[in-house]
């Protein structure tokens, strides 16, 4: 800590070591629980104690949020609500990693992620709205939006893909789509998650030089960089003309990936007023063995190699 009580800045070598911890990180997170935890970190004896607490820290919440998870889905179904949540942010600003925080241990039938490619040459003849009320939930779904309708107020208005008139009666129809979505039970929440120029262009570089997430940089990610300050007056206009009572914006402060996720989750959890659902205890029947059953060998040849 400095005189001000702040961390001082990590050097570039620092930065790169915990980009890389948190991809470990990542699939850590699909094999381990909080009861193999402790022992878990005891294998991190070469780290620092504050980083290693740090850490064990992380991940006690985040399996305790999504343990809270798993009880927001069984109201959701429950009770046939309707959940849209919709995140939005530059490139590079963690919403798949939040995402794919909360549908790492949720029924896939009932939590659901759309993530829809730029609009083909039929859709883009069609109401703009249309292609996303396609994905909206029926009674007891989630649906996050990795990016949304919002595209229109972001990307398209700064790569010039849509016209000054079809950009203002965007933020003319949204208000009333969203309300309308809001009037009809759905539960519709906004996240933008927020980054500084230094931190988009540092995770750029990792993903350049990271084989595994090289594909995460695409043309228009990198087109995005040059034009930092046309995306921050359109996030600016965004924000300014949809936050409304019904649907209000939440800004993720998202400079510390695991700081961010938590921060969300933990709001979204907030914003549903769950409780425990009663579940019939699950009883296995005794297997029916008939005397008459015999099993068909299968040949050798249908197997999958045994490489390892």
């Amino acid at each position: 800590m400095d005189a001000n009580g702040q961390q001082p800045p990590l050097s570039n070598l620092e930065r790169i070591k915990q980009e890389i911890a948190d991809s470990f990180d990542e699939e850590l997170e699909l094999e381990i629980d909080e009861s193999r935890l402790e022992n878990l970190f005891e294998d991190f004896s070469d780290q620092q104690d504050g980083e290693q607490l740090q850490r064990r820290i992380y991940f006690r919440e985040l399996f305790r949020l999504q343990h809270e998870l798993v009880r927001l889905q069984d109201w959701v179904q429950h009770k046939g609500l309707k959940v849209v949540v919709i995140f939005e942010g530059r490139d590079a600003a963690g919403k798949g990693g939040v995402i794919k925080r909360i549908t790492q241990r949720l029924n896939p039938r009932i939590c659901r992620v759309a993530a829809l490619p730029a609009p083909n040459e039929r859709e883009r003849t069609q109401w703009y709205f249309q292609r996303y009320i396609a994905h909206l939930p029926a009674a007891g779904e989630i649906v996050l939006f990795d990016r949304s309708w919002y595209n229109r107020a972001g990307v398209e208005r700064v790569m010039g893909f849509c016209t000054d008139a079809e950009y203002e009666a965007f933020f003319e129809d949204v208000p009333l789509f969203e309300r309308m979505l809001v009037r009809s039970g759905v539960i519709l929440l906004k996240y933008w998650f927020s980054i500084t120029d230094d931190v988009q262009q540092f995770r750029f570089n990792m993903r350049i030089h990271d084989p595994l997430k090289q594909w995460k940089l695409s043309p228009m990610d990198v087109e995005s960089r040059r034009r930092w300050e046309d995306y921050t007056r359109a996030k600016e206009t965004m924000l300014e003309r949809t936050h409304i009572p019904e649907a209000p914006w939440r800004v993720v402060e998202a400079v510390d990936k695991k700081r961010a996720r938590l921060n969300c989750i933990a709001h979204f959890l907030e914003q549903v007023d769950y409780q425990d659902v009663p579940h019939a205890p699950v009883v296995l029947p005794e297997r029916v063995r008939n005397a008459d059953y015999l099993r068909a060998p299968i040949p050798r040849q249908l197997y999958v190699p045994a490489k390892y």
